[in-house]
């Protein structure tokens, strides 16, 4: 008889979705946790997150319409929070899942590629929340005789988005540097793509931001490039790639 070719196999196909259900698990668990802890504290939270609101229009009040309303914006804060304090956790777990496929001293790198992944990503969330003021002040001042009271569902649903969007912009640095690492690109590549780099930021930066304003533009769009420039000198200095 032809012996059965490993590839034949479905075992270590069966293996890999095991594993990712146990990650995923995992992920969601903590997620639930540090979620009903961020619930818990959700009245201080909430005053953090409108603050930008009352800043960028101070006569203006946010207001429920819906029995159910408070609920959601309750749950909304809730798994934000829990993102938030838990993303060690869920970056780790996410690195944990490809670790099979990397070498030794790759292996040796998770915990400052984990550790990298957490400082861009909050980073990014606390970069959104200075910048948000900002752009409200602009979405909100387009017709000056029109009032600006809110739904409180409308309003977290827009600022929780905008911020989770600038968090997991600016992680790709760290998914750049690994291509790097594992040689599918290099910085004689990231070099030669600096313009292309330059369009796709500002592309990217006019998706995640809404607002329309110039300013708020710029003012993702050049943290954004410093990250891409950052990654070429690291890739050609340290990585010597």
């Amino acid at each position: 008889m032809t012996p059965v070719s490993r590839l034949d196999d479905p075992r270590p196909i069966l293996e890999h979705l095991d594993e990712l259900r146990n990650r995923l698990f995992k992920i969601a668990l903590a997620v639930l946790i540090t979620g009903f802890a961020a619930a818990f504290f959700a009245d201080p939270l909430r005053e953090i997150l409108e603050r930008p609101f009352f800043a960028a229009a101070p006569e203006a009040t946010l207001q429920t319409l819906a029995p159910g309303e408070q609920w959601g914006v309750l749950m909304r804060i809730g798994l934000f929070g829990g993102l938030i304090l838990s993303s060690p956790v869920v970056l780790y777990q996410v690195w944990a899942f490809i670790l099979p496929a990397l070498t030794t001293r790759e292996k040796r790198t998770a915990i400052p590629v984990v550790a990298a992944l957490v400082v861009l990503f909050i980073g990014g969330v606390v970069f959104g929340y200075f910048i948000l003021p900002r752009g409200l002040r602009f979405l909100l001042g387009i017709f000056e005789d029109v009032d600006n009271n809110l739904r409180l569902g409308d309003y977290y649903s827009f600022v929780l988005r905008f911020l989770l969007a600038f968090g997991a912009s600016f992680l790709f640095p760290v998914f750049l540097i690994a291509a790097a690492a594992a040689g599918v690109v290099g910085s004689e590549q990231l070099g030669r793509g600096r313009r292309w780099a330059v369009l796709i930021v500002v592309i990217a930066a006019a998706l995640i931001t809404p607002t329309g304003d110039a300013l708020t533009l710029v003012a993702l769009s050049v943290p954004l490039y410093l990250l891409y420039e950052t990654s070429y000198w690291v890739v050609r200095l340290i990585l010597k790639k």
